[in-house]
């Protein structure tokens, strides 16, 4: 990201560790729609910062104090790499150290990882060895979208059988449809109007698609429901109209889980008379993709098991030194794009 509104390509040095900290050579990067949110302006004027939060690599080089890893060891990072003695991390919420939203440092307050090699800070407690059966295109996914889109049904406090609906099915989305299956729901729908989406969503565990060019979203919902409305609505896109739905269609004693970057815009409404003039007892959670080791060998073992296979979200890939036709499929969401992987 050059400045608001524009990206390029640049030579920067090659990083050096600090004594806690490591170095990758990235192997695999995914593009996220939150990049483009960045370069929009989302979080404000940022000037020849390195771009990307999701990769794997190769550690080349570890600081003096690294335990755990060595030159050579395959890597996954997670995209929030929190400062883990920080107080909001003793409290529970590593994320937010340092300040909300504090623990998203790539592409953020340093430079990320669309580059050949990258900076991790405090790296024992921020990579994961990638086990040797998992390969480097499906473990990239574990960066983000499968923590973020776990997240979303996580915090949804979906009970077992539970009705649970999914607004956009994007990668987020998509693998909150998924991370709903896997926590036992009975019902869940998807929204999205985009064909190559709503087959994934399928795949991924959606028992009915909402087509919201098709149909009223509330009124479908309800019906499905037969008038309650869901135990849980997960808000994956960061839209105002989209939030307003979720809270809209959840049923009294619900909740809302919100995974969306909210990017444009100075206010997110909350219609008053469906939240019942503030007294129907729905919670509205919200996150940041949880980061650190442990989640990253969490999320891992679930690609080793077999219960899901995130490549499939992969609809395109490049060459590094392509990446700026990359960003620009996926900024402006050309040829039917969910994910473009990037080979290093």
């Amino acid at each position: 990201m050059r400045e608001i509104g524009r990206v390029g390509v640049m030579d920067k040095p090659v990083p050096r560790p600090g004594p806690n900290d490591a170095v990758v050579r990235t192997t695999r990067a995914l593009i996220c729609t939150s990049d483009s949110h960045t370069v929009a302006g989302g979080i404000g004027p940022r000037e020849n910062l390195t771009l990307g939060h999701e990769a794997v690599g190769v550690v080349h080089e570890v600081g003096d104090e690294v335990r755990d890893f060595r030159p050579g060891d395959r890597v996954l990072v997670g995209a929030i790499t929190p400062d883990w003695g920080d107080r909001a991390s003793q409290n529970g919420y590593p994320s937010q150290s340092g300040g909300p939203l504090g623990g998203w440092k790539f592409a953020n307050v340093k430079d990320g990882v669309f580059a050949e090699y990258f900076h991790v800070n405090e790296a024992d407690a921020n990579m994961a060895h990638i086990p040797d059966d998992v390969s480097d295109d499906a473990a990239v996914y574990c960066a983000d979208m499968l923590s973020t889109g776990f997240m979303g049904a996580e915090h949804g406090d979906i009970p077992i059988g539970g009705t649970v609906a999914v607004l956009a099915q994007g990668p987020v989305g998509l693998m909150a449809t998924a991370g709903a299956r896997l926590r036992g729901a009975g019902l869940v729908v998807g929204v999205e109007s985009v064909p190559t989406r709503k087959k994934l969503a399928r795949l991924y565990g959606a028992d009915e698609i909402v087509d919201f060019t098709q149909e009223d979203v509330v009124a479908r919902i309800l019906e499905l429901t037969d008038g309650q409305g869901v135990d849980t609505a997960i808000e994956a896109l960061g839209s105002d109209a989209t939030f307003q739905t979720c809270v809209k269609i959840t049923k009294p004693g619900g909740t809302v889980s919100v995974t969306g970057y909210f990017g444009e815009g100075e206010f997110v409404r909350i219609p008053r008379v469906e939240w019942g003039v503030g007294m129907a007892g729905k919670t509205i959670a919200t996150g940041l993709c949880p980061g650190g080791r442990l989640r990253m060998e969490r999320l891992l073992r679930v690609l080793r098991s077999g219960r899901l296979d995130p490549t499939r979200m992969t609809t395109h890939q490049f060459p590094f030194d392509e990446i700026e036709r990359a960003f620009e499929v996926m900024d402006k969401k050309l040829e039917d794009v969910v994910k473009p992987l990037i080979v290093f």
